[in-house]
């Protein structure tokens, strides 16, 4: 079969596609035939060597797929040999068969297609774990959301209307900023791609509070991090919540006398480990995503696909912040 690999610590272009043998599954184990792997950020860092967990070379990135049961384990109950699936893997996924944990699968939904179920889990599964376990979302509340036109950020500015919040999608242009209004969002603020002095930091602390203006936000979903983090907690309201969710524009330095000032939470949203920690809740709460699905309410946004040769290619566009929605490469 083939996979796309990393061999060496370095970019998108340092991945080879290599033909190795298909795995065999044990116990408890699934073998999917790959049929769509959706692209996220952690992605871009691990074949950098920059992520919380370091796989054994080579291995192929990808964390998050769809595809056709062939195979099924011993010991594993509930899935049959045909079985559409989708799972969250960490990594892996860029190849054409992989071996999984069949606590880690479910069953993509009638009618909906294997680019969108590969498009699922990591965005929305992080973000409704983020805005009810972390940020305690509420009905009126307003959600200030960063990146708001990524996979991630998509994913908050619809599962934040459909918990009934007013979004405030901040985005780095117009046409991300009307796609985030296609999404629901009823606020789009417009922050520099530029670097910002002290200046412009102000200037877009107080679009951020105009944007969520009388009371400020109740949640901060931020997805992009560096020099945009401390305007968006000036615009925090009163026992506000930030969320911290990633950070591709760098890790912000927060002046904590904000937090004290505002009487605010900073809570970190790290959703693979919680999935690990509480497999129920985090069960409970992708069946919540299908109903949301179902139901209309939610929609994965999947704007661009590559065949799995130019899958450095699709992560290359990630990494360089020019994604809308989600990259999926699909092996077909």
């Amino acid at each position: 079969m083939r996979a796309l690999r990393t061999h060496e610590t370095g970019g998108p272009e340092t991945l080879k596609l290599d033909e190795i043998d298909a795995p065999t599954p044990s116990k408890g184990q699934v073998l999917v035939d790959v049929k769509a792997c959706a692209i996220n950020y952690p992605d871009t860092l691990m074949i950098r060597d920059l992520y919380q967990f370091r796989p054994e070379r080579p291995y192929s990135p990808g964390g998050e797929i769809s595809g056709v049961v062939e195979a099924v384990g011993e010991g594993v109950d509930g899935f049959e040999v045909g079985d559409r699936v989708m799972a969250g893997i960490g990594n892996g996924g860029l190849c054409e068969k992989v071996c999984v944990d069949a606590g880690r699968m479910f069953k993509v939904p009638d009618g909906v297609s294997f680019e969108k179920a590969a498009s699922l889990l990591m965005t929305y599964g992080t973000t409704i774990h983020g805005l009810k376990d972390r940020g305690h979302i509420k009905e009126g509340d307003t959600v200030l959301v960063l990146g708001a036109a990524g996979g991630v950020g998509l994913s908050a500015v619809e599962l934040s209307k459909a918990f009934g919040a007013r979004v405030v999608a901040a985005v780095s242009s117009e046409e991300k900023g009307e796609v985030a209004r296609q999404a629901g969002a009823d606020e789009v603020v417009i922050y520099p791609k530029e670097d910002m002095d002290k200046a412009a930091s102000k200037e877009l602390a107080n679009a951020f509070k105009a944007a969520c203006a009388p009371d400020g936000a109740n949640i901060v979903y931020d997805i992009v991090g560096g020099q945009y983090s401390e305007p968006a907690l000036r615009s925090i309201a009163w026992e506000g919540r930030f969320l911290v969710v990633g950070f591709p524009a760098g890790i912000a330095k927060m002046p904590l006398n904000l937090t004290l000032l505002k009487s605010c939470d900073i809570a970190g949203v790290f959703w693979g480990a919680f999935t690990a920690r509480e497999p129920v809740k985090f069960h409970a709460q992708v069946n919540e995503l299908f109903d949301l699905l179902q139901a209309g309410k939610i929609d994965p946004l999947v704007s661009e696909t590559f065949p799995l040769e130019r899958g450095g290619d699709a992560i290359a566009k990630l990494e360089n912040r020019q994604a809308v929605g989600k990259i999926v490469v699909t092996m077909d």
